[in-house]
């Protein structure tokens, strides 16, 4: 396969993520407490993504993760909406993150990433961080190779292949790229060291191995503290660059909807991670524009 833009950036990197898009929409007012989430303001306010994603940008974000996490036929058929709405949700999600990197300065250094999240994510029950689904591989793959397939063809870099917290839906992801010719990053969502599901991490970052698709491996929604551990284990059983984005250190109540505990994301970190094999660095839930920017002044100033 042919090395993609992104692969290419990775390996001169270090580059920068952005942060929790859904944090800068909340931090700016909008509603995200429906079962959409932020993929509401696809259909409702599609500008206030374009406006979030240039923000991060200025904040020194190379990457624009698109608000397709939440987005599947299942969960909008659940809300009522058509599966045709899902799937422009999905092409739309690309596009207004292109119209932010167009808008933004040397757009030609700066990347889309479209989300590709947890079956647990459309069940808007907090079901991406314990992965008890019930589901096996052939069942998971089913269910995401429409989003999968709409996402490949919508025109972004990468796909972000991001939260997934059991092995049987990183076998079914890693499935569904391995011969697609598209580009993905795979990061896993963990807790002490292990999947939320209870299983080895290590042998989700195995999985990624042989999968040319996958130009990089590593965590994201997790705490910090858990970061320089998995990295270096997903650098030795992969053997792919690493990925990094964990939370601001707090942690989600599905039942309440809510964040819990005082987090505050120390970038003073990130050197750590970068030596654990991290070539992509940014933050994921209630890490925001001030946030990246320090990872981007840091990553600019100590290339690791």
């Amino acid at each position: 396969m042919q090395t993609s833009r992104f692969a290419a950036a990775l390996a001169a990197g270090p580059v920068p993520l952005d942060g929790g898009l859904a944090t800068l929409l909340e931090a700016h007012g909008h509603d995200l407490s429906s079962s959409l989430w932020s993929a509401r303001l696809l259909l409702d306010d599609p500008q206030a993504l374009v406006s979030a994603h240039r923000e991060f940008f200025a904040a020194g974000a190379r990457v624009a993760t698109t608000a397709s996490y939440q987005v599947s036929v299942s969960g909008f058929e659940a809300a009522g909406l058509s599966a045709e709405l899902a799937d422009r949700a999905l092409r739309r999600s690309v596009e207004l993150a292109a119209e932010a990197r167009a808008a933004a300065d040397r757009p030609e250094l700066l990347f889309v990433a479209a989300s590709l999240g947890p079956y647990g994510a459309t069940l808007a029950d907090g079901s991406e961080y314990r992965g008890d689904y019930g589901l096996d591989v052939r069942r998971l793959r089913d269910w995401h190779a429409p989003r999968f397939e709409t996402l490949a063809a919508a025109g972004a870099d990468v796909l972000a292949v991001e939260t997934v917290p059991c092995l049987a839906e990183v076998e079914a992801l890693c499935r569904l790229l391995a011969g697609s010719g598209v580009p993905a990053w795979l990061s896993v969502t963990a807790a002490g060291g292990r999947t939320r599901a209870g299983e080895p991490v290590e042998a989700a970052f195995e999985l990624a191995r042989d999968v040319d698709e996958i130009v990089a491996v590593g965590v994201n929604c997790l705490d910090p503290a858990e970061v320089p551990e998995l990295l270096a284990l997903a650098r030795d059983r992969s053997g792919k660059p690493g990925v990094a984005y964990p939370n601001s250190g707090e942690t989600w109540d599905g039942v309440a909807r809510s964040w819990r505990g005082s987090g505050d994301l120390d970038v003073a970190q990130v050197p750590r991670w970068l030596a654990a094999g991290a070539c992509a660095v940014g933050g994921c839930c209630r890490v925001g524009p001030d946030g990246i920017r320090a990872i981007s002044r840091l990553l600019a100033a100590d290339p690791g």
